[in-house]
């Protein structure tokens, strides 16, 4: 019988102060190197790369590179090649502090590696499903036609993870179910699933739209950004830069963006701190409640991500408030254990899930899949839709 070749895939996430990377041997997806770099006072961008590419070798059989942002250009992970390239500069205007690195990772990779593949995969492909009704925002329709001024979703390739793990812990087919996931780290997302697709999610045209977060607003009247600049006597991009970096959990508290520090303190008695975890789960309940009614019900919910998958107390206050909708928690299961798991109630309709999250993997089977689909490599599996 035939067997599949090993391909050594090194999947990097650039941001432009840290580098993550995994180095996973394909198809039996062992891991053989990963690391989280960060840049140092004087070194440079190029350098991380550098040292992550002397970690992973001579022997790189293709790249997978995460793109934060692809408008409604890539609704797929793609090979790179130079109208790709072309493409997602087109659309970097749209994530002004993400993008850029992306690309310029690529280049590095491309440059160190020039004879191998290289993939990128999208934070807001898996949400190209969306129907319309979701994506669409209430102003003009001109602007969208225009501008591209419209819902695109971020936190795709975790939501995609996920949604494969909850169908084999719930023993039944994607195109099944009707699920919730909840990707609450520093950036939190919620994003409804129906038949295995994105059908609807929080984030927006950018990550800032949505539920409150560690130092982002999450959803505002529009009206507060001209309304700051003339009490404050700031410049829009210094409201952006408060709604993005001093707001959500941390401008509420006034002390910290990080969940363990608000829960710690606020027993200790610190007003401001509860009042942040309770908007925090206000604001979640918002979007689950709102899917729960777009999905007309829901087979299950999922918590990912560091506080989805590391605090209890967490999912047991978003919990408390879901009972409406057929949603009870086993304390014991949900306090107790680790990794992946059910931790809802055995009479529980809708079932509550724990899975850790693994955007690295999917990358690497893109990768995998793209470069086996696709043996003329170079020209790779372009999705555009312009």
């Amino acid at each position: 019988m035939k067997t599949n070749p090993s391909r050594k895939t090194l999947v990097l996430n650039c941001g432009s102060s840290s580098v993550k990377y995994k180095v996973f041997e394909m198809p039996s997806e062992r891991i053989l190197a990963e690391g989280n770099l960060k840049r140092g006072a004087e070194q440079s961008f190029e350098d991380m790369l550098e040292e992550i590419f002397r970690i992973a070798g001579p022997d790189v059989d293709m790249t997978a590179h995460r793109v934060v942002h692809g408008a409604d250009l890539f609704p797929a992970s793609v090979l790179v090649t130079e109208e790709v390239m072309r493409r997602m500069e087109s659309v970097s205007y749209l994530a002004p502090l993400h993008n850029p690195i992306n690309l310029e990772g690529i280049r590095l990779a491309q440059r160190h590696y020039p004879s191998i593949p290289h993939a990128a995969v999208f934070d807001t492909s898996f949400h190209q499903t969306m129907p319309p009704t979701s994506y669409l925002y209430s102003i003009p329709y001109e602007y969208y036609e225009r501008h591209k001024i419209r819902k695109y979703g971020f936190h795709g390739t975790s939501h995609r993870y996920v949604m494969g793990r909850a169908s084999e812990l719930m023993g039944m087919p994607a195109d099944k179910l009707r699920l919730i996931s909840c990707h609450i780290g520093n950036g939190v997302s919620v994003t409804a699933i129906r038949n295995g697709e994105s059908y609807d999610t929080s984030m927006g045209l950018t990550p800032l739209a949505g539920v409150t977060m560690g130092t982002r607003s999450g959803n505002i009247d529009p009206a507060v950004i001209p309304y700051l600049e003339r009490l404050e006597g700031i410049e829009t991009d210094e409201v952006l830069r408060v709604l993005n970096h001093q707001s959500g959990l941390l401008g509420i508290s006034g002390i910290s963006n990080d969940i363990r520090d608000l829960l710690k303190i606020a027993k200790e008695g610190h007003e401001r701190s509860q009042l942040a975890l309770d908007l925090f789960v206000s604001k979640l309940h918002q979007y689950i409640g709102l899917y729960f009614a777009r999905l007309n019900g829901a087979d299950g919910i999922i918590f990912t991500a560091g506080v989805g998958e590391n605090s209890p107390e967490i999912r047991e206050k978003i919990c408390q408030g879901l009972e409406f909708a057929g949603v009870y928690l086993d304390r014991e299961a949900n306090a107790a254990g680790s990794g992946e798991r059910m931790i809802s109630s055995a009479y529980s309709p809708c079932k509550v899930m724990v899975i850790p999250t693994n955007e690295e993997i999917v990358m690497a089977r893109d990768a995998v899949e793209l470069v086996e689909n696709q043996p003329a490599w170079g020209t790779g599996r372009i999705a555009i839709t312009v």
